[in-house]
């Protein structure tokens, strides 16, 4: 979608609501056709998460999650739009201010879920905390360009590639109150390491990463994440914050674990690495 210039302008162009529901269509009514495989291994993977559930439910949950995909892809073009148009409500509002109002340099965790990329300019504009984001580009070169090209309206300082540990780390040592957004759920050898639903894993990948900054430079942990509840319409759910000074690395991970892990298998429709995993292994 963004790979597509004319498609990419005319989504800037459309309302934002509009451009959305545009989105969720194309990736139900075509996309899908042309994506079995990701289709087939998130049906397997729903049936394991989601045993209470019978077949006809799944499926009506996997078309919601298409849906999402698609409006999340088409969203990229409108961030700034939705940021600004109050389409985000926060779970106890007051309490969230307080905690990113709070001292000391924070590591904000969260999951390729409902619009991971509104989420991050969310918390980019809801706290004059100086932010980092970490991201991994497409490969495909065209691909990356645009995804660049949508992010540079709402997206704060972001890193990449060679370079990025002696980045990140400075910015969480030289600037006051620094806050840096990661997301745990990447994809490696074919599989996704967090959460770990049930599986025996140790803290890996983005994961051991934030947990070896925590410690060293004293930064608190806040999960959170952001759910899709009508169209382009939002809602930011936020666990207390976790600090290293108080709790072992095992207790900050069964944490972190059990809330964004419950949320991937209550809301799964709106989980991108549902088809990123093999659980039956």
């Amino acid at each position: 979608m963004l790979s597509n210039p004319f498609l990419f302008t005319l989504l800037r162009i459309l309302p934002a609501s509009v451009a959305s529901w545009l989105g969720g269509w194309l990736s139900a009514n075509i996309a899908r056709r042309n994506m079995k495989l990701r289709d087939q291994r998130a049906r397997a993977n729903l049936a394991i998460l989601r045993p209470d559930m019978d077949e006809a439910t799944r499926e009506e949950m996997l078309t919601r999650r298409w849906i999402n995909l698609g409006r999340t892809m088409a969203e990229l073009t409108n961030i700034d739009r939705l940021i600004e148009n109050d389409h985000i409500t926060v779970e106890d509002a007051k309490g969230y201010d307080e905690v990113l109002a709070g001292p000391g340099p924070m590591i904000a965790l969260a999951v390729h879920f409902g619009n991971w990329d509104l989420l991050a300019a969310h918390i980019k504009a809801s706290t004059d905390r100086p932010g980092l984001g970490v991201y991994d580009p497409p490969q495909d070169p065209g691909q990356a360009a645009m995804l660049k090209r949508a992010r540079s309206s709402y997206m704060g300082e972001a890193i990449t590639g060679d370079g990025a540990a002696r980045g990140i780390l400075k910015h969480l040592t030289t600037k006051d109150r620094a806050t840096l957004y990661i997301l745990l759920d990447e994809r490696r050898d074919r599989q996704v390491w967090f959460p770990r639903f049930g599986r025996d894993l140790p803290p890996s990948g983005n994961l051991s990463v934030a947990l070896r900054l925590g410690r060293k430079v004293g930064a608190k942990f806040l999960p959170f994440y952001l759910i899709r509840t009508t169209g382009p319409n939002f809602r930011v759910h936020w666990h207390p914050p976790l600090d290293p000074a108080q709790l072992t690395d095992d207790q900050i991970m069964d944490q972190v674990d059990a809330f964004l892990g419950k949320a991937c298998i209550d809301h799964a429709d709106q989980w991108l690495a549902l088809h990123d995993m093999d659980l039956t292994v």
